[in-house]
């Protein structure tokens, strides 16, 4: 009996020794990042803790259908592994499968209502449903479980700020710039509360700042720019348009907002030669311009001058369907011969096929009434 006890015990033994060395293997093979061996190695284990590592493993070469498979396995066969959720409802958020990703996190606040990443990434896949109230809900949460997150402070800086609710924004960034007065993405925000409230003074140095520490996009320039303009500040503005130049030549915008810096300064030569070459790189403002003009003239009833108008617009751009629509239905309402107008929406629909179905409808219900009015005339 004893002989038979220590056979059994030095089999499990072994059995413990070989699944401690394959372990051991799996695990160098993972944090070396050689996964798709790790996942073989981990494969032999047959534990909980190395499913998981498959479930890494598959989430790190981007296999995430696997990946989701095999944490679903895992948190089925322990619905309580709380960290094996959060890593699964994360994955569910990348790859936008929102509405799953709102039931692990559900799941998790009802295993634990007392951690504030639950709370926040449950705010996350609120938020990617477009469940605004809702995701507020657990931004707050979350920060009164940890007045220190960070991100769900910048979520609520960044809905009142993008909602213009000035007092409520600032009060947000405020909290966050006091955890760190470098978090580029809260001093970007805050440039953008005072940009929107048109104090752009106050603005200037929270976009010099976001500048500063290297988020050099070209919206930042812009409103820099812009806020400079509006300060007076004429040469810095200019500088910050030239940087712009140098990325896009092609901006019609930015040669607009040089023009009016000039026109400011009275260099009314400069600032033609900006217009001009606003206009010359981009073709479909001229359509833009001459169709507003079009608008306007039909308003006050100078259909002539409408349609010459509208007629100058698409000669500019020939694929705005709006402005062909717009030259047939003035010279319908302008023209007297049925057949020539008749030839116009038929022309609209060949040009324009797919168009908006209100375009396609009145067209085609006027083509049915012109060639019963043509039908009648000739009888």
């Amino acid at each position: 009996m004893k002989q038979l006890f220590l056979v059994v015990l030095i089999l499990q033994l072994c059995k413990a020794e070989a699944q401690t060395s394959s372990s051991s293997v799996a695990d160098s093979l993972y944090a070396t990042r050689n996964y798709s061996k790790a996942i073989n190695e981990y494969s032999k284990i047959g534990d909980g803790t190395a499913a998981l590592q498959i479930a890494r493993s598959y989430n790190a070469i981007r296999n995430f259908d696997k990946a989701i498979v095999q944490y679903r396995y895992v948190t089925n066969d322990n619905p309580n592994f709380q960290l094996a959720q959060l890593e699964l409802g994360k994955l569910l958020l990348k790859v936008k499968t929102y509405a799953d990703a709102k039931s692990v996190f559900i799941n998790l606040i009802q295993l634990n209502n007392e951690n504030p990443e639950f709370q926040f990434y449950l705010g996350e896949a609120n938020s990617n449903l477009e469940l605004s109230d809702e995701s507020l809900v657990h931004y707050k949460k979350a920060l009164s479980l940890d007045s220190t997150h960070l991100r769900s402070l910048f979520q609520l800086a960044k809905y009142y700020t993008i909602k213009q609710e000035r007092d409520s924004a600032l009060n947000y960034i405020e909290k966050g710039l006091l955890l760190y007065e470098n978090d580029v993405a809260m001093i970007n925000l805050n440039a953008l509360v005072l940009y929107n409230d048109f104090q752009f003074k106050n603005a200037i140095p929270f976009f010099e700042r976001v500048l500063d520490l290297g988020e050099n996009k070209e919206y930042v320039y812009e409103k820099l720019g812009y806020s400079y303009f509006m300060n007076w500040e004429f040469e810095k503005a200019k500088q910050n348009y030239t940087v712009l130049l140098s990325r896009d030549d092609s901006n019609s915008q930015t040669y607009f907002s040089l023009a009016s810096i000039y026109q400011k300064e009275k260099k009314l030569d400069s600032a033609k030669m900006f217009i001009n070459k606003a206009m010359e790189v981009q073709k479909p403002i001229f359509a833009e311009g001459y169709s507003r003009l079009a608008d306007i003239a039909r308003d006050q009833e100078d259909l002539k001058t409408a349609l010459d108008y509208y007629k100058l617009a698409h000669d500019n751009d020939v694929t705005d369907a709006r402005i062909y629509y717009n030259i047939t239905t003035v010279y319908d309402q302008l023209g007297s011969d049925p057949k020539k107008k008749l030839e116009f929406y038929q022309n609209f629909l060949k040009q324009y096929p797919n168009e908006h179905p209100y375009f396609y409808e009145s067209v085609r219900k006027r083509i049915t009434e012109l060639k019963e009015q043509i039908h009648f005339t000739k009888e």
